[in-house]
């Protein structure tokens, strides 16, 4: 043992020995943990799994650099409602997936959607025109307010549509400030849903599972211009004179693919009931309507 003892000291005091200490290499272990998110409280699965978005959502952030910051925040932070064509939840995504065609076309993502149509009390509707910064269908003409629900508890309630009229008041606040209290969530009235798929730019579109929602209320509108570029008022016959322009291709008027389903479909005969006070007559919330 001495001698073995020796032997170490020997070969610890040597410099050769330490110069080979500084020159082994070194070993750092990195490690990466990514975060899931799986749907909590929600009737059904996919029976697919949820695509992982990392990869994917790195490329897409710096190939749309030049997105406006509010609708880039947005796409990237609102959580949307998966659904299968039924309209049972199934998980959720981005706003931004949610409107790729390529992942809709690819992965089937169909989301939950909200058009409401409010009228004034001489039963005029009230449209907008969405605003130039909008990724999907900017600068179109279409009903009051077209937006989603969010995947979070009070816009998830699916009783008499609750969580949908929940999300329907905040987005009137957010894109024409209107105020929670001009439009009580008690007042709107869902007629029915419809089901529809609609490319944009070749990049964007839809493909949504849409309430329909109606009201009869004098509000005051003040609307932000990130998301909308101008608003007016239309009779029945001003309307049909804006479908007559849009159909002629008129001063570039467009307008967005589901207000005209809905017009095409529903809006007139609908029309009737707002002005008679019989909207509730009216409603179907069993058939989903399949419309192209």
């Amino acid at each position: 043992m001495p001698l073995l003892t020796s032997l170490q000291n020997l070969l610890l005091s040597s410099s050769s020995y330490k110069s080979l200490l500084l020159l082994r290499p070194t070993t750092t272990t990195t490690t990466t943990t990514t975060s899931l998110r799986f749907p909590t409280s929600v009737p059904a699965l996919r029976s697919t799994p949820f695509p992982l978005r990392l990869s994917s959502t790195m490329v897409d952030v710096a190939a749309d650099s030049g997105m406006d910051a509010v609708q880039r925040r947005l796409m990237f932070e609102d959580e949307c409602i998966l659904v299968d064509e039924n309209d049972r939840v199934v998980g959720h995504d981005t706003k931004y997936n949610c409107h790729l065609m390529e992942k809709i076309e690819s992965l089937n993502l169909l989301h939950r959607a909200f058009s409401v149509f409010l009228f004034n009390s001489k039963y005029e509707l009230l449209l907008q025109q969405r605003s130039a910064t909008k990724v999907t269908f900017p600068l179109v003409w279409t009903n009051t307010c077209c937006s989603h629900p969010l995947y979070r508890d009070s816009e998830l309630i699916e009783e008499n549509a609750l969580g949908v009229r929940n999300a329907a008041q905040r987005k009137l606040l957010d894109e024409l400030g209107i105020p929670a209290e001009d439009v009580p969530v008690d007042q709107f009235t869902p007629l029915g849903r419809m089901l529809y798929k609609a490319p944009s730019d070749g990049k964007w579109g839809e493909h949504e599972l849409d309430y329909l929602l109606f009201i009869v209320r004098d509000v005051s509108v003040n609307p932000n211009p990130d998301e909308v570029a101008d608003v007016k008022y239309v009779n029945r016959e001003q309307l049909k004179e804006l479908l007559r322009k849009a159909d002629a291709g008129e001063g570039g008027l467009k307008l967005s693919p589901w207000f005209r389903l809905v017009v095409d479909n529903f809006l007139f005969k609908w029309w009737d009931h707002v002005e008679k006070g019989t909207l509730k007559e009216a409603a179907d919330m069993k058939t989903i309507h399949k419309l192209t």
